[in-house]
């Protein structure tokens, strides 16, 4: 019987365990950031231990940071700057890089460590945040961790986990023209919800994954979380070898092609077999747009807001009821009618150059509509000079858009980028819950396009008439 990519991932990086309770694995890289590290640290210090392999970790200060300007080191209130003041300290005493606010690299830990070329195929990759999967893309099983398993990993470079099942997504067909990777990834946590992943490990698949930028992999990896999964993947390949080559952290030249080979014994088996496989036709994906208070409540742009009492389970029809109620939508409404007080363009999730240039394209020659306040946050310091370079940051601001410095912004109400009670805000990040970017704030989860779309009619709009 053959074995899956998180098998064979699974296996390599057992260091004791028979895999029926719990395997000790070897964490092959390690990611912090300023909100979930302190504790850890902390715990270090108590007990008189360093880190095992500073090597192998870098620290990041993303969620707090303001991304107006960099004054102050970027603090967006007294907390902020604790934060990231302890973030420097800790990571100073313990001998870590650090890129903070003065860094020019400084980014959202899961855009910086791609491009850093961090992950390794094949490896384990942890990190106190949840989004940490994103970089399953590159072959490596990448999850988020709790506070104490931080310290546990800083002080043995190990981690106890408990194995869980595999899902096999299997992708067929071809988006239509203007169909993006969060299209299709909120259609499929719109498919089997958002605890259709709970309890396994999910590897996507097929031609249209095969042909995809590693920028593409990375949003769907990124938000297998809000399908439930512990962490999402892709087997390695060309592209990904390609994206890899040359990265500041990444192997060079004969250790790197040595990697290479190594890498490509990761994949799954053509006779491997999953706990459970699902095939999802993408052939008819039209834009998504969310209209309620988690990722699965999503439909196209030509919908109309369900009526809940239609449901035929339950728990849906009272949760879509509170959603509605929290929403302040009805039954009927036409999603394209839905009105937007700010947009944003950033996040973990959709804050990368692909993810810029697509917006752009909507953008130019364009103005946003006068009551609408909208931001483009680039994921990277990398990132904005790339845009930069090519001109986006012009096109975007000549559009009426606010261009800001890197950070996690609107994502999270956890900056000085919130929205006020009421307000609702086409987003590009990754997740709706209430009160998510900020007390009483309304979340609507798009694609980049679909984001740019709606910044320039004030309202949701098909971007495939603005294409």
């Amino acid at each position: 019987m053959g074995k899956t990519l998180y098998d064979k991932i699974w296996e390599s990086r057992r260091v004791s365990g028979n895999s029926e309770k719990e395997d000790l694995l070897y964490v092959d890289r390690h990611i912090l950031h300023e909100v979930t590290s302190a504790q850890a640290f902390a715990g270090l210090r108590d007990k008189g231990r360093k880190i095992r392999r500073p090597d192998l970790t870098f620290g990041v200060v993303d969620h707090n940071i303001s991304t107006r300007n960099r004054k102050d080191k970027g603090a967006a209130g007294p907390v902020s700057k604790l934060q990231i003041e302890t973030m420097e300290k800790n990571c100073e005493d313990f001998g870590l890089r650090l890129f903070g606010p003065e860094n020019p690299d400084q980014g959202i830990v899961h855009v910086l460590g791609p491009e850093l070329g961090f992950p390794v195929p094949g490896g384990v990759l942890v990190c106190g945040d949840s989004h940490t999967a994103t970089q399953g893309a590159f072959g490596t099983l990448a999850f988020g961790i709790g506070t104490s398993e931080v310290e546990h990993v800083l002080a043995t470079q190990t981690l106890k986990q408990s194995k869980v099942r595999s899902m096999l997504v299997r992708f067929i067909g071809k988006p239509a023209y203007g169909i993006t990777p969060k299209d299709v990834v909120l259609a499929l946590i719109a498919k089997i919800g958002t605890s259709g992943g709970q309890g396994y490990v999910l590897e996507y698949s097929g031609p249209w994954i095969e042909s995809l930028s590693m920028e593409g992999r990375m949003t769907l990896c990124n938000m297998s979380i809000e399908a439930g999964a512990r962490a999402g993947l892709v087997a390695p390949d060309r592209i990904t070898f390609e994206y890899l080559k040359g990265r500041k952290l990444a192997p060079k030249g004969e250790d790197f092609e040595r990697a290479i080979e190594y890498w490509k014994t990761f994949f799954s088996d053509p006779d491997a077999a999953f706990d459970k496989e699902i095939t999802f036709d993408i052939s008819k994906i039209e834009p998504q747009v969310t209209w309620g208070t988690n990722p699965s409540q999503s439909l196209p742009i030509g919908s109309f807001i369900p009526d809940p009492d239609h449901f035929e389970d339950s728990v849906k029809r009272e949760t879509g009821w509170k959603a509605l109620e929290y929403m302040d939508l009805r039954p009927g409404t036409p999603i394209s009618d839905i009105s937007v007080d700010k947009v944003f363009i950033g996040s973990c999730t959709n804050s990368r150059i692909e993810d810029l240039r697509a917006a752009a394209e909507i953008a130019k020659g364009r103005k946003v509509h006068p009551k609408v306040t909208a931001l483009v946050v680039p994921g990277s310091g990398a990132v904005k000079r790339q845009a930069e370079s090519e001109g986006l940051d012009r096109i975007f601001r000549e559009a009426g858009f606010e261009w800001r410095e890197p950070g996690c912004s609107l994502c999270l109400g956890m900056n000085d980028d919130v929205l006020l009670p009421g307000e609702r805000c086409a987003s590009t990040s990754n997740r709706n819950f209430e009160g998510r970017q900020g007390r009483g704030g309304r979340t609507h989860l798009v694609s980049p396009t679909m984001a740019a779309a709606a910044a320039i009619s004030g309202k949701f709009t098909d971007v495939r008439k603005l294409a």
